[in-house]
C-alpha cells in the first residue's frame, strides 16, 4: 500500500511540475505577442509618413556607411578574428620569439634540466620577451597604419603597406645577407634587385627565420661550454674514485644549477639575448 502511495505522489509532482511548465509558457507566449503586436503598431505609426507612395513601380533602397570616416563594428570585429587566427604564424615567422625560446631550451638542457622550468613558463616568457623587443615596431604600426585606417585617412591597401614596412626593416636588420642572397637565387630574382625596397617578403621572412636560427644555435653552444666542462669535470673525479658505474650526470646536476644560480644565469641569458636585438 505504501509503495502504491509513493508511487501515486511521484506522478502527481510529475503532472504537477508539467502543469507549472505549461502554464508558464503559455503566459510568457501571450506577454511576447502583445509585446511584438504593440511594437509592430508603433513602427507602423512612426514609419507611417516615411512610406514613399505606390506608384505601381518596384523600389529598391540600399542604405550604406559610405558617409562615415570609420570602419564599422562588424568590420572590426572581422580584423580581430583573422589576427587571433594567425598570430601564432606571425609571432613565430616575424618577431623575435623563435630565437628567444631556442635560448631559453638551450640553457635548460644544457643544465640537464628535463622539465623545470615547465614549457609553459619558458613560452611565457618569450612571449613577453617578444612584446618588449616589438614594442616599438608595434607601436609604429599602430600610428602609420592602423590609427589613419580608423580614421578613414588611408585605404586598406595602404594601410597594409604602411603596416607590413616596419616589420620588413626590423627583420632586413636582424638577417645576414647572405640568406637573403641565397632566396634570392633561389627564386630567379637576383639580377632584379637593386635595393631593400625591391626585396619580396616572400623572400625576405624565410632568410629571417634561418638566421634566427643561427644566431640562436651560436647563443646556445656557448651557453652550453661551461655545463661541459663541469660534466668532464665530475665525470673525471669519478673515474679516478673507481665509481663508474655512477651517471656523471647525477652528480653534476645539482652543481651546474648552484653554478647557474651564484652567476644569476637568467639575468645574464636574458640580458644578452635582448641585446642581440639592439
Amino acid at each position: 500500500m505504501d509503495i502504491h502511495n509513493v508511487r501515486l505522489k511521484k506522478i502527481l509532482a510529475v503532472f504537477g511540475l508539467m502543469l507549472m511548465v505549461g502554464s508558464l509558457t503559455f503566459f510568457c507566449s501571450v506577454i511576447n505577442y502583445t509585446h511584438a503586436s504593440a511594437t509592430t503598431t508603433e513602427a507602423d505609426e512612426i514609419g507611417e509618413s516615411e512610406i514613399p507612395p505606390d506608384d505601381g513601380e518596384f523600389h529598391l533602397d540600399i542604405a550604406t556607411n559610405s558617409g562615415s570616416t570609420s570602419l564599422s563594428s562588424t568590420l572590426k570585429i572581422l580584423l580581430v578574428i583573422t589576427v587571433l587566427t594567425i598570430a601564432p604564424s606571425i609571432i613565430l615567422m616575424v618577431t623575435s620569439f623563435t630565437r628567444i625560446i631556442v635560448v631559453l631550451h638551450f640553457t635548460r638542457t644544457a643544465m640537464g634540466l628535463q622539465s623545470s622550468p615547465p614549457n609553459q613558463v619558458l613560452i611565457g616568457l618569450a612571449l613577453f620577451l617578444t612584446f618588449f623587443i616589438m614594442s616599438p615596431t608595434i607601436t609604429e604600426i599602430n600610428n602609420n597604419a592602423v590609427q589613419p585606417f580608423e580614421r578613414g585617412e588611408i585605404t586598406q591597401e595602404e594601410a597594409i603597406e604602411k603596416g607590413i614596412e616596419p616589420v620588413r626593416q626590423f627583420m632586413f636588420s636582424q638577417t645576414n645577407r647572405k640568406d637573403i642572397q641565397l632566396f634570392l637565387d633561389i627564386s630567379g630574382n637576383s639580377e632584379q634587385i637593386e635595393n631593400y625596397q625591391e626585396i619580396p617578403t616572400s623572400t625576405l621572412i624565410p632568410a629571417f627565420m634561418i638566421s634566427e636560427l643561427r644566431k640562436a644555435m651560436i647563443m646556445g653552444f656557448l651557453i652550453y661550454l661551461p655545463f661541459i666542462v663541469m660534466d668532464m669535470i665530475v665525470a673525471s673525479t669519478l673515474m679516478s674514485m673507481g665509481m663508474m658505474m655512477l651517471p656523471p650526470t647525477t652528480i653534476s646536476m645539482p652543481f651546474k644549477i648552484l653554478l647557474f644560480v651564484l652567476a644569476d644565469g637568467w639575468n645574464l641569458v636574458i640580458g644578452q639575448v635582448v641585446k642581440t636585438f639592439y
